[in-house]
């Protein structure tokens, strides 16, 4: 079949017929747009889901249960299935939408020029034909003209009346006329043989290739619709593997989640350590009522002294039932003593040894002056931290004592890390001292002084801390293995009779069934917090810029340019504890020391 042959005579019908073919062309481009914007917009909307239901978290908010973690999983699968939405747009925009416009563009183009030569062959065959039809007329004008001179002629010569010159003159028309019928004739002849010639062109070679060039246009537009349509679902298929394996992880995040890991959370992370309530003891209020003999029977043994033994104070076990209610408050503790009496004087900068003789701070009482004294007298625990003005308890001591095990192991493995840090830190330093000593062109070695003695100091702190945290889980740990060896024990008086028949038959309470509610706090419970074998961690470091002969009693020798660790900051009356390299501890004037803290610390501070 070809448009040329068959068709030869319906230009105007495939005139219609190629534009019908863009204009569906360019309908289906806009089909394509639409669904790519709906899967952008499906992308979007299911990234702002994810983002609504996975908001942004601390670390210590991270989720432990299996069932938050698959649920994350499944959030994050889905963020990577919206992603392979956006890939099916961007790649329908890409390879079928904008190949769809492109082409369309050049379709429009190629039908144009086509339809253009196919006008131009037209309108030269009508101007042809034009030409053919102006020389017939004429030729047949020209015939008519002739045969009225030829009928003049004939009536001129016939006629006896007509003179010799009319008759001439009639000839010499008919003459003129014949002449120019045969010129019309012969242009007539010519302009057909023209137009034939022509004709036959038109209808045998422009028109059937004009034709063939649009029906191959038209054909290829629908190659091209073919193959887009196939671009079209191949860009959904080679998505559908991954988007499979999105699936098959929420599949597996499902089968992830774990009823027993997620209960074992829960016991891990609330629970205290303490024992459970014990039974409560009997109380007999009946104690002072006079009993005949017949009474005797139900008789109570009285306590010496016939008062109720306060152990066993119904005020007291009502305060032990808190597993479902609020803890009892603890009676406040009473004030602390200070940790640092009032001092005596407040020395001021002295001056240069030069200039005068060295003024020496006011003499302390020997109680605040001595490190180990006034460490003695520091309150215990919770009480020291909330001297200190910390939100929470240093020691954790607050917490249970599961809680607070978990809590110092957490502490001590982040110090460790510090610590390895500032010993790397350290290395590094010493090494590049050396490399300058070696090499005193490339740096001066004193420049990295201060930094390697900032860095021992903040080892020194570091390791204090990882001490005092660990002396305080041992404390821990060392209890609860005493509650355990305690705990078979109660267990056994927890299931043994609730009391015995007394030999006049009265109730009496079984003395192994007493202390069994919560656990009261123990007085001496942070008695070793600050114990003298625990160093208080460094705080920062100074620089003596004046020698101190440390007269005084817990005061401490130091010479000028040394180097010492700070402890404990000046609180407001000069003196600033520090101690040496060798451990040695003490008070020194605060304005004869350049005093450096850490950055972690409450901030740089400079006396001078």
């Amino acid at each position: 079949m070809s448009w040329g042959i068959d068709l030869w005579d319906q230009f105007e019908n495939l005139d219609k017929h190629t534009q019908w073919g863009i204009d569906f062309l360019d309908r289906y481009a806009k089909f394509v747009k639409e669904r790519l914007e709906i899967e952008q917009t499906y992308a979007k909307q299911l990234r702002n889901l994810v983002k609504k239901y996975c908001p942004k978290r601390s670390k210590d908010d991270e989720p432990r249960f299996t069932s938050c973690i698959s649920f994350y999983s499944i959030l994050n699968e889905l963020n990577d299935y919206a992603g392979q939405r956006e890939v099916v747009a961007e790649e329908m925009g890409h390879k079928v939408y904008g190949e769809l416009m492109k082409y369309s563009q050049d379709l429009k183009c190629e039908r144009k020029h086509h339809l253009q030569e196919g006008r131009k062959a037209q309108q030269y065959l009508d101007h042809c034909w034009k030409q053919m039809d102006s020389s017939k007329k004429k030729f047949e004008r020209e015939c008519k003209e002739a045969e009225k001179c030829q009928l003049l002629f004939e009536r001129l010569d016939n006629d006896i009346n007509a003179t010799k010159s009319e008759v001439e003159k009639a000839k010499a028309q008919l003459y003129l006329r014949t002449h120019m019928a045969d010129e019309s004739k012969n242009e007539y002849a010519a302009q057909l043989q023209t137009f034939n010639r022509e004709q036959w062109k038109h209808f045998n070679s422009a028109i059937p290739q004009i034709f063939k060039n649009l029906q191959d246009m038209d054909e290829q537009r629908t190659v091209k619709l073919g193959e887009t349509y196939r671009s079209f679902a191949e860009v959904e298929r080679r998505v559908v593997p991954i988007v499979s394996k999105c699936l098959e992880g929420m599949v597996s995040a499902g089968k992830a989640v774990d009823e027993r890991k997620d209960s074992t959370i829960v016991v891990e992370s609330f629970k205290s350590g303490f024992e459970p309530p014990g039974d409560f003891p009997f109380e007999d209020f009946s104690q002072n009522i006079q009993r005949t003999g017949s009474d005797g029977t139900i008789g109570t043994p009285k306590n010496e002294g016939g008062k109720p033994d306060p152990k066993h104070s119904m005020s007291k076990a009502k305060n032990k039932l808190w597993l479902f209610g609020k803890k009892p408050k603890l009676p406040p503790p009473s004030a602390p003593p200070p940790a640092h009496p009032p001092r005596n004087s407040h020395p001021s900068r002295p001056p240069h040894p030069s200039h005068q003789t060295q003024r020496v701070p006011t003499e302390r009482p020997a109680q605040q002056r001595h490190g180990a004294d006034t460490r003695a007298h520091r309150p215990k625990g919770p009480l020291g931290a909330l001297r200190r003005g910390a939100p929470t308890l240093e020691d954790l001591s607050h917490l249970p004592p599961e809680q607070r095990r978990k809590k110092l192991q957490q502490r001590i493995e982040e110090l460790n890390k510090e610590l390895q840090k500032e010993i790397d830190q350290r290395d590094a330093l010493n090494k590049m001292k050396d490399v300058y000593e070696k090499n005193p062109q490339m740096g001066d070695p004193s420049s990295l002084q201060p930094k390697i003695s900032e860095t021992m100091c903040t080892m020194e702190r570091l390791r204090s801390e990882i001490h005092k945290n660990e002396s305080w889980l041992s404390e821990v740990e060392g209890k609860q293995s005493s509650r355990s060896d305690r705990r078979p024990s109660a267990d056994v008086n927890h299931h043994a009779p609730h009391g015995r028949e007394s030999p006049e038959g009265s109730y009496t309470e079984d003395p192994s069934q007493e202390h069994r509610g919560p656990p009261q706090p123990d007085p001496h419970e942070f008695d070793d917090e600050f114990d003298d074998d625990d160093p208080l961690p460094a705080i920062g470091h100074c620089k003596a810029l004046y020698a101190f002969d440390g007269a005084n009693e817990g005061t401490l020798v130091m010479k000028e340019d040394e180097v010492l660790y700070v402890i404990e900051e000046d609180k407001g009356d000069g003196w600033t504890r520090a101690r040496k390299q060798t451990g040695e501890e003490g008070y020194v004037p605060s304005s004869y020391v350049d005093i450096t803290l850490e950055k972690n610390s409450k901030g740089a501070v400079t006396y001078i």
